[in-house]
Order: C-alpha cells, then sequence, then structure tokens
C-alpha cells in the first residue's frame, strides 16, 4: 500500500520590510486640550484631510517635563477626531517610555539606528535617568554634480483615495488628479492635467521643491511640511497654469506663462 501523499504546507502570514511616507505631527505644545481643537479648525477647512490617517507623533520641540505631558489623552483625543496616531519619533529616553506606556512605540526612521528604548515592566516604576536621545540619522547625501534627480512617470489620472508618492524622485503625472487623491513627490511635482486634490512636494524636506500644475484647484498643496488648503487660496489664480514655491516660511502663487 503507498504511502499518503504529503500535504502542501500552509503558510499563515508572512513578514516583510516596507517603507511608508508617514506624516509627523510634530508637538510644539504638550497640552491635548490646545493641540487637538486647532487640528480640528484646520480639518473644518480641508474635509477629508488625514481622516483615520496613521501619523507620527514627534517630540523633539516639547519644552516640557515627560512627566507634563498626557499621552493616554492625547492618544483619547486624537482618535476622536478620526486621527490615528501609531508611534512617537526623537524625545528623550524617558518621553519615549511614557508614550509607549500609552500605546505609542518609538519608530525609527528607515535605515536609522535603533533607538536607546527602555524595557516596559509589567508594573511600571519611575523610570531612571536616562543619557540624552541619540542623535537623527543623517540625511541622505546629495545627488553627484551633473546627476539628473530620478523622475517618476504617471501617464494616467489619479483616481479618488489613490496615493502615489515618489519616493527620492519627482512626480510627473500627465492626467488629472481628482478631488480625494493624493499625490507626493520627495523633489517637484508636475500636473499636466487639473489638480484636484491633494499635492505634496519636497516631502524630504526639500524646500526648494516646487508644485506645477496646468489647471491648479486643489484641496490642499504642501512644500517640505509648509501648507495650505482650499479655502487658504484666496491669492492663488485658481483654474490656472500655476507655479507654487516657498519664499522663506510663505507660500507664492506664481501664474505659468
Amino acid at each position: 500500500m503507498s504511502a499518503p501523499a504529503a500535504q502542501p504546507r500552509f503558510e499563515p502570514f508572512r513578514l516583510r520590510g516596507a517603507n511608508f511616507n508617514l506624516l509627523v505631527l510634530r508637538l510644539l505644545d504638550a497640552r491635548p486640550e490646545v493641540i487637538v481643537p486647532a487640528l480640528g479648525d484646520q480639518f473644518r477647512r480641508a474635509p477629508g484631510f488625514l481622516r483615520f490617517a496613521p501619523i507620527v507623533i514627534g517630540l523633539d520641540d516639547i519644552a516640557a517635563a515627560p512627566h507634563e505631558v498626557d499621552f493616554a489623552r492625547l492618544v483619547a483625543e486624537l482618535r476622536n477626531i478620526e486621527i490615528m496616531p501609531i508611534g512617537t519619533t526623537g524625545g528623550t529616553p524617558e518621553m519615549r517610555s511614557l508614550a509607549q506606556s500609552a500605546g505609542l512605540p518609538p519608530l525609527r526612521a528607515a535605515g536609522g539606528r535603533e533607538e536607546d528604548v527602555p524595557v516596559q515592566q509589567p508594573a511600571p516604576q519611575p523610570p531612571p535617568q536616562a543619557p540624552a536621545a541619540s542623535a537623527e540619522p543623517p540625511p541622505p547625501p546629495p545627488l553627484p554634480e551633473g546627476m539628473a534627480r530620478p523622475t517618476m512617470v504617471v501617464d494616467t489620472s489619479v483616481r479618488a483615495g489613490q496615493r502615489v508618492w515618489a519616493q527620492n524622485a519627482d512626480l510627473i503625472v500627465t492626467g488629472t488628479v481628482n478631488a480625494g487623491a493624493e499625490v507626493i513627490a520627495d523633489g517637484n511635482l508636475h500636473v499636466y492635467g487639473a489638480l484636484r486634490g491633494r499635492a505634496i512636494a519636497g516631502g524630504a524636506d526639500n524646500t526648494d521643491a516646487r508644485v506645477f500644475a496646468l489647471n491648479f484647484d486643489p484641496e490642499l498643496v504642501s512644500i517640505a511640511g509648509y501648507y495650505a488648503v482650499r479655502e487658504g487660496l484666496t491669492e492663488a489664480p485658481i483654474g490656472k497654469p500655476v507655479q507654487v514655491r516657498l519664499i522663506g516660511e510663505s507660500m507664492r502663487f506664481d501664474k505659468l506663462g
């Protein structure tokens, strides 16, 4: 009698590393009662922006002592306005430890070194004094002289709900970016159709990046973290060919042609 055939092996899951483009909410104030209403005001001017989007909480700019930050309340109130905090970046080891106890693990940039994070104990004790936080990983080296920045080209329109990200590259969209869509470029962003969704250039803190659109009517436009929503574009030539750039910390909208 022949032996029964071997059953194929079933894999219940697989783990795979990946890079994601996440926005960082850099806290300049430690009080949830100040932070959350200010965010709510922004969302009322840009309905749908960041709704249910994962964000990282940046801790480097908080002047308050770690024990003065109510991370549990901050997480709960952000989720109440449909923002999903998933972790933290920066801050002292003590502050990261307190954030982790509220469900916000420390994250690191892709390619960066793991930070020295105290291990959480079942019964948390007052954290001991720890050395200063490790330095942020250095920015990527500039392109060699004479080498052009790589470019991603999208030959179709970008539909509502879609997100396109040109990592470490410029982005060219030959069609329309529809309302509810999002296009992101670490370099310059070109839209040769109508720009009606969200446009983000200079995603890697590149303040020299620019946004070009033949029909400019976005829900939101951002360069290197500075942004303006549709209701705030009173000086922009809506519906016209436009170039957007930063002058200092102000956004400038110039008609093309």
